[in-house]
């Protein structure tokens, strides 16, 4: 029976580097192979852009998601939340296991920001209940983060069973010194930030060439957390304004859930 998942979190930038000077999608997916992870949570993925497509001639000919997933991980889900003239972007899961369901829910707060919360349900061979994932990209102001993690909490209340494993991860926007996502979506729901059980703090992750602001997170429940990493440097401040973050985790009985 497998026990432990590997887990990433990245805001891909939509495959640009900082500031846009550079597109960096392939260098960033020899990077994510590297990683080693089971299940990726990705944010501002493209799954369409005709612009750069016309633009770059080593633009992937496939949605972002899929070029990413190419013969590492089987199964992906992707989430449209951004739609314009040239393409559209979101949020996306690539797995290692097949995603049975997936759902993504629109909690945009206005048209110029459009957010979703992307819910998959993934088999894992052994495991009792399916594992719950949802990625997450909130706003940048605290009254619509503040809604849309109500709206959050209330989809994991009404669809995930509180014995069934779950991890919720991805950009929280959360510049609240206090980590408001902390105390108004974990503790309800007796979860935990990785990096907080691990190093007392969730990760300064973003930006990326000197990360000082603890934007990006990972949110688990039904597992024990044995590393906790942050990939800074050179060389990874050179494929996105934010840090990847990874988790190992271990799967615990759902009676100690």
């Amino acid at each position: 029976m497998i026990r432990t998942l590997r887990v990433a979190t990245y805001n891909i930038h939509k495959g640009f580097s900082s500031f846009s000077r550079r597109m960096a999608i392939h260098e960033l997916r020899d990077k994510l192979r590297g990683l080693d992870s089971d299940l990726v949570f990705l944010q501002e993925v493209h799954g369409n852009h005709k612009r750069h497509a016309a633009r770059y001639d080593d633009w992937p000919d496939t949605p972002q998601y899929e070029f990413l997933a190419d013969a590492v991980w089987g199964d992906f889900a992707y989430g449209r939340n951004a739609v314009y003239d040239a393409g559209h972007h979101g949020n996306a899961i690539l797995s290692r296991y097949p995603i049975t369901r997936w759902d993504n829910q629109d909690v945009s707060s206005h048209r110029f920001e459009r957010r979703g919360l992307l819910h998959c349900e993934i088999e894992i061979p052994g495991w009792p209940r399916p594992l719950h994932c949802v990625c997450v990209h909130l706003a940048l102001t605290a009254r619509a983060r503040g809604v849309q993690l109500e709206k959050l909490r209330q989809r994991i209340e009404r669809w995930v069973p509180a014995d069934a494993p779950l991890i919720v991860a991805g950009d929280f926007n959360d510049w609240h010194w206090r980590h408001k996502a902390t105390y108004e979506l974990a503790h309800p729901l007796n979860m935990h930030e990785v990096f907080e059980l691990m190093h007392g703090a969730p990760a300064r992750s973003f930006p990326a060439a000197m990360p000082l602001l603890r934007l990006d997170r990972i949110y688990v429940r039904g597992f024990e957390v044995s590393h906790a990493h942050v990939h800074h440097g050179r060389a990874w401040a050179r494929l996105s304004d934010h840090a990847a973050l990874t988790t190992t985790l271990k799967l615990v009985p759902p009676a100690s859930i």
